[in-house]
């Protein structure tokens, strides 16, 4: 049996009573943390916690050499630990349908999302975000991706919200940060002829999800750009057409400027 775990958002507890019974009852534990990581707890955080060994594996042990679990899963209880949700990366579905080409039974254990995680902090309704984008690091020009920049735009012509995932690089420990996302968009969008409010469109950064104090702070991107939102994991929201209870919910929640709010509301 091949059990995926998901962890939830920050710490070793964040995880379900459900997945703790899973981990308590494997006979080997894996991990991976390239998609994703717990910001508020190390391998030996979860390994003390849970009272279990881990094996981390890497991006190359899991996408491109996976036997090892395989074959371990076949005759034993084996289960693969992710951060977040573990069937939102599609590195995890791949690795259960080649789980299941080899008729080794699967299961999944769900965690807490960073997507449900955006709604519930922002106030923003989950049913009115649309497709979720995810911006690269800088390379080579250092401008936004036309990809990213058509997700935002399309979403924002229905009136929807764009959940922003911030990318992630774990070999060298590199997150991006809310404030480097919300400048490099800004001046994406101060040049691009599809976002009339440019660097003042309004955007909301939010830092720590999950954690006993996480961050949530709307603004503009020219104001978000230049604000320190301390340690990771950081996402960036582009909200679209705003219900009454969600401007308000942004003003009380996270501080949106009422002048700024005001243009967004649904009359």
């Amino acid at each position: 049996m091949l059990t995926f775990v998901g962890l939830g958002l920050y710490d070793e507890r964040s995880i379900t009573i459900e997945g703790r019974d899973a981990l308590a009852d494997a006979d080997r534990v894996f991990a991976e943390f390239y998609t994703s990581k717990l910001a508020g707890a190390t391998t030996s955080d979860l390994e003390a916690f849970h009272d279990v060994d881990i094996e981390v594996r890497d991006r190359v042990g899991i996408e491109r050499d996976p036997e090892p679990l395989f074959d371990a899963a076949r005759d034993s209880s084996v289960a693969v630990l992710v951060a977040g949700d573990p069937m939102i990366a599609t590195t995890h579905v791949d690795l259960r349908l080649r789980a299941t080409e080899r008729e080794i039974d699967t299961r999944v254990v769900h965690g807490t999302t960073a997507q449900t995680a955006a709604s519930s902090l922002t106030g923003l309704q989950n049913y009115r975000f649309g497709k979720a984008t995810t911006l690269p690091f800088a390379y080579g020009s250092g401008g936004v991706p036309e990809s990213v920049l058509t997700t935002v735009s399309e979403n924002h012509e229905r009136g929807l919200h764009t959940l922003c995932y911030l990318d992630i690089e774990a070999e060298r420990e590199a997150y991006m940060g809310a404030d480097d996302a919300a400048r490099r968009l800004a001046s994406a969008f101060g040049e691009d002829e599809r976002f009339d409010a440019g660097e003042e469109t309004l955007a909301v950064a939010i830092a720590r999800a999950g954690s006993p104090a996480p961050t949530v702070r709307a603004d503009r991107l020219s104001v978000l750009s230049t604000t320190d939102f301390g340690d990771p994991l950081h996402l960036l929201v582009v909200p679209g057409d705003l219900h009454h209870v969600e401007a308000d919910a942004l003003e009380a929640l996270a501080g949106a400027p009422e002048d700024l709010i005001g243009s967004y509301r649904v009359r």
